[in-house]
């Protein structure tokens, strides 16, 4: 396809218009095996010579049209769909490191990577190199992370679940000096917001389930880069572990995608307007939004980003009693995790998302007792304001009354 607006390649960006159907919407290939024109065809796939389909396991039409389309919407060379972003995350850093390798990356992670990477990874032998968020965007503290037994780097940007930015072309220069690939997983952004791979990233992961699928009814992963590293991935791992995504899940994260630009518009122009009311609230200590000017990181994420997304942070005073009062009162906004639905999502880091860090982890990473993390979703931002504007009310009026003030 050649080269067109962002808007147009999330709604076309694949070809479905294959003989002889010439569908408008792809089609979902269930089928978990494939007939061979004759015994000689088989044999020439099974040697990997000639065009067509072996067994799901390895390839299928409805996936390969998913793979094709992110690869085109992240501007990278070739993708893989795998069943979930943390097997994504998995097959990539297991096709990278063995026993004695370490890696560097940020202590702000989501909760699931920051498990495999301190628990898992750590009884495989394959070490973490950890740093701040605070420290983050220094190179000298970053280069520090890296010797001669460092294989890959990895972070998030924004940073789940603080929003912390972190400077991709930094990170992606120390990489390329010590010939390491970088990689990123761009899941707060999308590939619509922000594009890892032009900044210099070498890989970029994603959990599908969220703002690529974008209606909260599928489990997916995606990995993106070079065709030598995608072929690498997919021979090393994915073929022989099988983490592999359902046709059926990649036909729905296709259908998502048409939507993408539309939905990553309204999430985050609905997420700065909430954002910027909750500046104002006195019972908010701290509000994390790339998009407002009191963020830290405000001018490289205006530098890296399109617009800032649809997840928000805040801290709100009274610690856990006030979380729990709030978080209790809603009616609009929707107490659970995840994020990137049509509804917005709201839910306490600390005592659920991030339960596999201890309280001295959690404290390294930012995320307070009094933190809050909420995806914005496409309702009507005043709806949400509103709704939130009474559960810190009653918030409030409950802290006053047992501290005795009128």
């Amino acid at each position: 396809m050649k080269k067109v607006a962002e808007e147009t390649l999330v709604v076309h960006g694949v070809r479905t218009d294959r003989p002889p159907s010439r569908d408008l919407i792809p089609p979902i290939h269930m089928t978990s095996t494939y007939r061979f024109e004759s015994a000689e065809q088989g044999s020439k796939l099974f040697r990997g010579r000639g065009e067509g389909y072996i067994y799901t396991r390895v390839s299928n039409p409805t996936v390969e049209m998913l793979q094709e389309k992110m690869a085109a919407l992240e501007g990278g060379k070739a993708a893989i769909a795998t069943a979930s972003g943390m097997s994504a995350i998995v097959s990539t850093v297991l096709t990278l490191a063995r026993p004695g390798d370490n890696f560097a990356t940020c202590n702000a992670l989501y909760g699931g990577t920051f498990a495999l990477f301190n628990k898992d990874l750590r009884r495989l032998d394959i070490n973490p190199h950890f740093i701040s968020l605070a420290s983050g965007n220094s190179r000298e503290e970053v280069e520090g992370l890296v010797d001669n037994k460092t294989k890959f780097m990895y972070l998030e940007t924004p940073a789940n679940p603080t929003l912390a930015v972190i400077d991709i072309r930094m990170w992606a220069s120390v990489a390329r000096a010590r010939k390491i690939p970088l990689i990123v997983d761009n899941t707060f952004a999308s590939p619509y917001l922000q594009k890892p791979l032009s900044l210099g990233a070498d890989i970029v992961v994603y959990s599908a389930t969220k703002y690529l699928g974008g209606h909260g009814d599928i489990i997916g992963g995606v990995i993106v880069g070079s065709k030598k590293a995608m072929s690498r991935i997919r021979e090393d791992y994915i073929k022989h572990y099988g983490p592999i995504i359902s046709p059926f899940n990649a036909w729905l994260i296709l259908r998502g995608l048409k939507t993408l630009a539309l939905r990553m518009n309204q999430h985050s122009d609905g997420a700065l307007k909430v954002a910027q009311w909750m500046e104002e609230q006195k019972i908010v200590k701290k509000v994390h939004y790339p998009g407002l000017e009191s963020h830290r990181a405000h001018g490289l994420a205006k530098k890296q980003m399109k617009k800032f997304g649809g997840m928000i942070a805040f801290e709100v005073k009274g610690g856990m009693p006030a979380v729990r009062r709030i978080l209790n009162n809603l009616a609009i906004c929707t107490l659970a995790v995840s994020l990137g639905d049509c509804e917005t999502l709201i839910q306490h880091p600390a005592s659920m998302t991030r339960s596999t860090y201890t309280k001295k982890e959690r404290a390294k990473a930012g995320i307070s007792d009094g933190l809050i993390r909420l995806s914005m979703g496409l309702e009507h931002p005043d709806d949400i304001i509103a709704d939130l504007e009474n559960a810190f009310s009653l918030s409030q009026r409950r802290f006053q009354t047992k501290k005795g003030t009128p």
